[in-house]
């Protein structure tokens, strides 16, 4: 921060004093603070200045108080000569100084350190650093034989200080090395060989203390021998490392007594402790005995699939509190026995993670007693996960208490892609083991409350219980990615494949059967294949039964438009009822091609739904937008008619967070302004993911864009959606327009909508206006723009032209 003077001098009052005041400059270039005299000067109320860019008053970008050429000069102390602008837009020039203080703020501070001698200290502080750090000092005169202590000395010994003591009667304080201690002293005096030696002493209080026995010679000449040092108190030391001796005899004897297989291990997975049993597993199946300081990535080197299975379980420990996880391995042909791992968090007092702790328990046996009972009936017997049935019976509780509680969930089926070809190449052996340690890496990525299930060869199953929509796809992705950065290594071959998936919702009224949510996953999986693999297709739950021929047919009628690009696309016209306004103002709708000419077109309300089930919803309203532009780019004559072009998004491109690039990359070339394109989002959507909405509107509003809140007033909920979702244009609900001449309450309802979004400074548009009765009560409440039948009929986009100008040198346009 900085503090500038402004002084202004008037060349036709030079007489005059000059006026100046200041201001407080963050290194942002941000107004922090403003004097009473800013008003004269510059024209702003200090109160109107504070958080505004400095740019507010300067005339250039050369004014500007931190550009080098001024920041050179003001730090020199000398005056810069600037030009300002003044509130009322007239431009002068004044001199700018930093203020002494500020010149004198941005200076480094300075301090040093000197040597100060021991004889200047003073006692106090003496006594307290010897107090603290628990150590005493003596000196010996060898010639007198006479030995003083300090105050810290008597401490130790728990001896009153001054107590008359004599050198051979302190050495029976040593409770050992009494005849080392007398030995060490003589060698000193003679060769001046200085000496250090820890000790056992009994206090006069006959408690026992560790010390540390420190002196060398401090003067020798002919007649003089002085030597000196110090006694230091290693008491607490030796108390902490009793305890810490103690604790690892007791973890030593209580992990020994286990049967689990108990291992700790730091962050760098070096290894704090092991008991036998895992020792003894390790090496069973490893071929090497651990010890605690061997790092466990180096000990699983020549083992690449299970050191990279043991770094990601260790890293998800560090990362939660605790972890449990039940997995069978497998190293080479040799099976491994089931085990349960349960993981726990190692932190210090401040809460930093120092490493994590496993129990490993072997569950093979519990199995075993079970038979071929319950445990073997519930899960797979390859991957340790439930299997089929077991599947089946949970997805079956949760549609069972579906109505009880209010939640999204999901389901997910995935397959793998070209793993019957691995089979063939590598055995049946080898895919088993790849397939236990995917499912091990799948039950880590998955939260607890999920279940994850192996259905049958290569396919998988996930349920996702009370997550939202967009994390639910989120997750789903992040577990298609899993799979495909997933690599498998053993007697160098390596399995590595990817995986397609189908994310079926389960949100609002979804069939009651399980089996029939299975194959309306698999279906949305099919698809993700056929549509090129390593990819999820997501859609709703369909609660009513379908006529599959049908729907084949329009799914082929779907791709075959977009494969050829040839959507046959529509407009209808929005018109101005409350006042007259310029340009055209249009909506465009989508029609999907006949097989031949003799089969009408595909409504909306034919293709949507299916659309929406097979994933294709957001390559139909990319491919809309698409032609729409491409059209649009033959038309120069329409880009200065054109004021606005709206288009219908699907729930699946509104939760899609690519779509604000695709429409950046499209409209990138295009010769029309951004601002002329809306993109028109159903309120049952914006209802559901208001957050998502708000997002996608601020990112579309970057781009250029403008946003609609489409069936507005269909819910209690459009009024607060009006008022705050940052949408430009509110689009009147169908029903609510269709009561609109017998139902009273209907139009005060329409009227404090319109008057709630008019306030918000948002334009509303009337829809589905039938007749002349409609069209005048809608402009006798004030509404915006008007669509409908009544205004004008959907017409082929072909028929859209610029409005017909004869020239002298001929028409152009119509």
């Amino acid at each position: 921060m900085k503090e500038f003077v402004i002084t202004r001098c008037r060349s036709d009052q030079r007489q005059t004093p000059a006026r100046s005041t200041w201001l407080s400059i963050d290194d942002e270039g941000r107004i922090l603070h403003a004097d009473h005299h800013a008003e004269s000067v510059l024209g702003y109320d200090a109160n109107e200045l504070r958080g505004r860019p400095v740019q507010t008053v300067l005339a250039s970008r050369q004014d500007d108080p931190f550009a080098p050429a001024n920041r050179h000069q003001l730090e020199r102390g000398q005056k810069a000569l600037v030009t300002f602008r003044h509130k009322e837009g007239f431009f002068y020039t004044a001199n700018l100084s930093l203020s002494q203080e500020s010149r004198d703020s941005d200076k480094a501070a300075t301090a040093t350190i000197t040597y100060r001698s021991v004889s200047d200290i003073d006692p106090a502080l003496f006594q307290l650093a010897e107090s603290s750090a628990e150590f005493g000092i003596w000196e010996l005169d060898n010639t007198r034989n006479t030995m003083s202590w300090s105050g810290g000395l008597f401490r130790i010994l728990e001896l009153k200080p001054g107590t008359e003591i004599t050198p051979e009667q302190a050495l029976y304080y040593c409770q050992t090395g009494q005849a080392r201690v007398r030995a060490m002293f003589r060698r000193c005096i003679l060769t001046g060989q200085p000496f250090s030696i820890e000790l056992t002493i009994v206090t006069a209080k006959q408690d026992l203390r560790r010390v540390m026995f420190n002196g060398q010679r401090l003067e020798f000449g002919p007649d003089t021998h002085r030597l000196g040092g110090t006694l230091v108190d290693l008491t607490r030391e030796m108390t902490q490392d009793n305890t810490l001796q103690q604790s690892e005899r007791l973890l030593a004897m209580t992990t020994l007594a286990s049967r689990d297989l108990i291992a700790a291990v730091d962050t760098q997975l070096n290894l704090l402790h092991c008991n036998q049993a895992f020792a003894r597993h390790f090496a069973r199946h490893f071929g090497t005995v651990p010890a605690p300081g061997q790092n466990l990535k180096a000990l699983l080197s020549d083992f690449p699939s299970e050191r990279r299975m043991a770094e990601r379980l260790w890293q998800k420990a560090f990362e939660r509190e605790s972890l449990l996880i039940e997995m069978p391995a497998a190293q080479g042909n040799q099976e491994l026995p089931i085990l349960e791992f349960h993981y726990q968090r190692l932190t210090d007092s401040q809460g930093q993670v120092l490493g994590a702790v496993h129990v490993a328990r072997d569950t093979t046996a519990r199995s075993s007693r079970t038979g071929r009972g319950d445990h073997r009936l519930r899960h797979d017997p390859i991957t340790g996960l439930m299997n089929r049935r077991e599947f089946l019976t949970r997805l079956q509780r949760i549609l069972d208490q579906k109505h009880q509680r209010i939640s999204c969930d999901s389901l997910l089926f995935i397959d793998l892609d070209h793993f019957e070809g691995f089979n063939q190449q590598a055995g049946s052996g080898t895919c088993d083991r790849y397939l236990r340690e995917l499912a091990g890496s799948l039950g880590i990525r998955v939260r607890q409350r999920d279940a994850l299930a192996r259905l049958s060869g290569d396919t998988f199953a996930l349920l996702i219980e009370n997550c939202p929509q967009p994390r639910a796809r989120e997750l789903a992705n992040e577990i298609i990615t899993l799979i495909g950065d997933f690599v498998f290594e053993s007697q160098e071959q390596t399995i590595r494949t990817t995986a397609s998936g189908g994310l079926l919702i389960l949100e609002g009224k979804v069939p009651g059967d399980p089996e029939q949510l299975l194959d309306q996953a698999a279906e949305l999986c099919h698809t993700a294949k056929t549509s090129g693999r390593n990819r999820i297709h997501a859609a709703q739950a369909i609660d009513h039964p379908t006529d599959e021929a049908m729907t084949s047919q329009q799914v082929t009628q779907i791709r075959s438009a977009l494969d050829n690009e040839n959507l046959l696309l529509e407009y209808q016209v929005l018109k101005p009822v409350a006042s007259a306004t310029w340009g055209d103002h249009i909506e465009i709708l989508c029609r999907i091609p006949g097989k031949d000419h003799l089969q009408p077109p595909l409504q909306p309300d034919e293709f949507l739904p299916v659309a929406e089930r097979f994933d294709l919803a957001r390559q139909l309203d990319r491919q809309v937008i698409r032609q729409t532009l491409a059209w649009l780019h033959q038309r120069p004559l329409m880009e200065p008619r054109l004021k606005y072009c709206g288009f219908n998004l699907s729930l699946a491109s509104v939760l899609d967070d690519t779509f604000p690039e695709f429409m950046l990359e499209v409209l990138s070339d295009s010769p029309y302004d951004p601002g002329c394109f809306c993109l028109e989002i159903r309120e049952a959507h914006a209802t559901r993911y208001p957050d998502d909405v708000a997002q996608l509107s601020e990112a579309m509003h970057k781009v250029g864009c403008r946003v609609a809140l489409d069936g507005a007033g269909a819910s209690v909920e459009s009024y607060s959606l009006a008022a705050r979702l940052p949408v430009d244009i509110i689009k009147l609900d169908r029903q609510m327009m269709s009561t609109l001449e017998e139902d009273p309450v209907q139009q005060v309802m329409l009227e404090a909508l319109h008057r709630i979004a008019e306030a918000a400074g948002k334009t509303t548009v009337a829809t589905f206006i039938e007749n002349d009765d409609m069209l005048r009560k809608v402009r006798a409440l004030g509404i915006h723009f008007g669509q409908g039948f009544r205004l004008s009929r959907p017409l082929p986009l072909s028929e859209l032209a610029p409005v017909a100008v004869d020239l002298s040198t001929g028409r152009i346009g119509g």
